[in-house]
């Protein structure tokens, strides 16, 4: 199927976004996570608070290896992460159902404007923290129809980050 190795991936080009993953508690959510970031060539995922780090059983089951390729750090607050991306330079998006939240799926070119994008996803129960919610600069939404409001966030970490791929790759 003339996949890349772990090596070559990592000297690949990758995509200028970041995942931050806000106290997720679940392992398999966080490998998810992994493994969809490795589909889209993520740059780096954050993992803050709680989140559990490589190497874990339960994050490899899910990740299938790509806790191996893909660049990560962890973070004990996430707050201290999403400050550190904004000097950076990444414009920064909590994945939440908020006031003015923009919907994913439209033809959102200001959501990647500044050229690097930081998407932060919450806990599983709690979403994303109150402080981290302010210190971003948006709020992006899944459009939803049916009658629950919410996605698990593996579903939801591969729905925006193929959206963002998208943008990213169209606007480089």
């Amino acid at each position: 199927m003339h996949r890349m190795s772990v090596e070559q991936y990592r000297a690949s080009e990758k995509l200028p976004l970041v995942v931050v993953l806000d106290n997720v508690r679940s392992q398999n959510n966080i490998g998810s996570v992994f493994r969809t970031a490795d589909a889209f060539r993520v740059e780096h995922i954050a993992l803050c608070g709680i989140c559990s780090t490589p190497p874990h059983r339960e994050i490899h089951k899910t990740a299938l290896g790509a806790e191996e390729s893909v660049a990560w750090s962890h973070h004990d607050d996430t707050v201290e992460c999403v400050r550190e991306l904004k000097e950076r330079g990444y414009k920064t998006f909590a994945v939440e159902i908020a006031h003015n939240s923009i919907k994913l799926g439209a033809q959102n070119t200001q959501l990647v404007a500044a050229g690097k994008v930081a998407i932060v996803f919450g806990n599983e129960i709690e979403g994303v923290q109150e402080e981290v919610m302010e210190l971003c600069d948006e709020a992006i939404e899944i459009p939803q129809e049916g009658t629950k409001h919410s996605l698990n966030i593996s579903c939801a970490a591969a729905i925006a980050i193929w959206e963002m791929y998208k943008l990213l790759r169209t606007k480089n």
